[in-house]
């Protein structure tokens, strides 16, 4: 291995373990830092690969100043830090780092964050090519389902590739209905895990008095209505893969206890004793966590360790190139389910498209479709029968401030329940056209003000 690595940190005890975790893993060390003045004279010297740091260091200069230097000279780095403040992590974020590892940390962590940091940094020095990615669904990978051929895509796909063989947390954050639970089934479906349970999490649906029982399970007489013996979602996912949905609605007790379970891997069965997993953690949110961390609704140090290998994806108005693609295929899917001929779009159905802002990005396009095909006549879809709200708003590259993504959420959802006539669950149900649990929706309901009085 001839990856040379410097170590940036102030404190002698946890720099020199950590130099001895290398060299046995087989990696060259520099000569360890503790100021900024020291790394930069050792860095011109020995020319690292990759610089661990931290960002608190003697000295007037952080690890934040030295970060902006190397991103400068275009060597990789990862930041090793305790827990910081919200203005802290901003300042560290901006020097676009290519991990972030919250102390105390396990030897493995940082070994896998090194792994796949070098593994990005090589694959940012290269000139990744439009057509490298670009095909309808990528057959015989386990990526079939994510579709699309722009840059946007491109890049995804590559970070999913990347990080699926490992088995370092993920955070995926988007916008509703961009594919987040889709991204999530293709890194355990192309993992080592693949042959390993794949356990779903909705933080938001689960039961505020059951949630710490759902997730580690609890003993038959562990509390009152405790009749029999639970195993609990993380148990259940044992050498598998646990999906962490909408992450953001996790109540802080139980986020105290999820940090437990990152850092020690084991969890604390109610009623019963501690017990060790094995379990890789993919979460997802359409929240934006940093303002959570802000206004004390999530944990720093929680946001660190899941923050470890972001996957960011793009809203559907932002990857206009792929609207056709994506079109076609759900116009395959719902002509076969139909048994109709229905095989192309107009070119007014078309324009439309093209001016649309999808709010409720892929899932909304799904759904339109479904709808369209149904009403079809013909081989043509003519009419998509967009939004009314949206086909009478100014265009979308207007000068207007762009709506926030909890507005463009709460106005999609409002839309589709005005749609159903106020109906939330059942065939015809707001919760049905949206292909979400009706627990969900309610959920969501709250969060943006709608008003359930108004609906049933």
């Amino acid at each position: 291995m001839n990856n040379k690595i410097l170590i940036v940190e102030d404190q002698f005890i946890e720099a020199n373990s950590l130099r001895i975790s290398l060299q046995k893993a087989g990696y060259a060390v520099c000569e360890i830092a503790s100021t900024v003045e020291e790394a930069i004279k050792i860095k011109n010297k020995e020319k690292p690969n990759l610089v661990l740091l931290d960002i608190r260091l003697q000295g007037k200069l952080s690890g934040i100043d030295l970060a902006r230097i190397l991103r400068s000279e275009n060597i990789a780095f990862i930041f090793i830090s305790a827990n910081s403040s919200k203005e802290i992590l901003d300042a560290a974020k901006t020097t676009r780092p290519y991990g972030f590892i919250v102390k105390p940390f396990r030897d493995k962590d940082v070994l896998v964050a090194i792994e796949v940091a070098l593994y990005l940094h090589q694959q940012n020095q290269e000139v990744i090519s439009k057509d490298q990615f670009s095909t309808n669904e990528i057959p015989g990978d386990g990526l079939t389902g994510i579709i699309g051929e722009s840059p946007a895509m491109a890049a995804v796909l590559n970070n999913i590739k990347t990080v699926s063989n490992s088995s370092i947390s993920v955070l995926i954050l988007g916008e509703s209905g961009t594919g987040k639970e889709l991204v999530a089934r293709c890194i355990h479906r192309i993992s080592q895990r693949r042959d390993k349970p794949y356990i779903v999490v909705n933080c938001a649906t689960l039961p505020a008095n059951l949630v710490e029982s759902e997730l580690f399970g609890h003993e038959k007489g562990a509390f009152t209505g405790a009749q029999e013996k639970r195993t609990g979602k993380f148990e259940q996912a044992n050498e598998g893969t646990v999906f962490l949905d909408e992450i953001g609605e996790l109540p802080q007790d139980l986020q105290i206890k999820l940090l437990r379970v990152l850092q020690e891997k084991e969890i604390d069965v109610i009623g019963g004793k501690k017990k060790a997993i094995d379990v890789r953690i993919i979460a997802a949110t359409n929240r934006n966590l940093e303002e959570e961390v802000a206004a004390g609704r999530f944990r720093l140090d929680l946001f660190y360790r899941l923050y470890v290998f972001p996957v960011h994806l793009p809203p559907l108005r932002e990857r206009k190139e792929d609207l056709l693609l994506l079109a076609n295929h759900f116009l395959r899917i719902y002509s076969q389910k139909e048994k109709k001929a229905v095989t192309r779009l107009s070119a007014g159905a078309l324009d439309a498209m093209l001016n649309y802002s999808w709010p409720g990005n892929i899932r909304e396009l799904e759904n339109i479709i479904a709808r369209s095909v149904l009403l079809a006549k013909g081989d043509t879809v003519t009419d998509l029968q967009l939004l009314s709200f949206q086909q009478k708003s100014a265009p979308v590259l207007s000068a207007a401030a762009p709506k926030t993504m909890e507005e463009n959420e709460r106005e999609y959802i409002i839309s589709i329940i005005n749609q159903c006539n106020g109906k939330l669950q059942g065939l015809n149900g707001a919760a049905k056209m949206m292909n979400i649990n009706v627990s969900t929706l309610r959920s969501r309901m709250k969060k943006l003000g709608i008003s359930k009085t108004k609906y049933s």
